[in-house]
């Protein structure tokens, strides 16, 4: 396992390959555990903050298909779509015994950041997916949102980004990418 400090500086990448969010998701349900999957699934399906998703309690989700969340960094309230995920999360809380969505075994509280980002890491070192960290999930949305969509100014609001080149940059859009999407392009 690789020993990386969650503060350390560190090029977190997205998961660019769908396989590999396929291997991060089995890796996590069967070397981590249901919770940390189902972090891993909302956050790669909402683009929040891992700080933001550990902040959500089970009674925000329940029976629940969107969600107002208020950003920790922007201090924005943003809505948060949960169609494409809810029979998971709705099966997920059937289990849960705590206020918090990702609540620690240690006490009433969510599981921190550090504990996030541990799991996830374990999960990648099994899977084997380099670059990760607990903004791999944001990224990974980014990076799929914008390959689905191509519309980057919707993704820069929804990441609540002041530039369209700084969601480019952020979601690792790079020059030889748009290089190779202009080669197939033709009028």
């Amino acid at each position: 396992m690789a020993n990386y400090s969650p503060n350390q500086i560190q090029d977190v990448q997205p998961i660019r390959a769908l396989q590999k969010i396929d291997d991060m998701k089995w890796a996590l349900r069967n070397f981590c555990s249901e919770r940390d999957y189902t972090l891993f699934v909302m956050g790669i399906n909402t683009g929040l903050r891992c700080g933001d998703l550990l902040q959500i309690k089970v009674s925000d989700v329940r029976k629940k298909k969107r969600v107002l969340v208020l950003e920790g960094k922007t201090k924005k309230t943003r809505t948060i779509q949960l169609d494409n995920i809810y029979d998971e999360i709705q099966a997920y809380i059937k289990d849960v015994d705590s206020k918090w969505l990702f609540p620690s075994r240690k006490g009433d509280k969510p599981i921190t950041t550090t504990q996030a980002y541990r799991q996830l890491q374990k999960a990648a070192d099994m899977a084997e997916v380099e670059s990760i960290g607990t903004h791999t999930m944001r990224k990974t949305f980014g990076y799929w949102y914008y390959k689905q969509t191509k519309d980057v100014t919707k993704l820069q609001m929804i990441l609540n980004h002041s530039h369209p080149s700084i969601t480019l940059r952020y979601i690792g859009i790079t020059n030889e990418e748009i290089e190779n999407d202009l080669l197939s392009f033709k009028l």
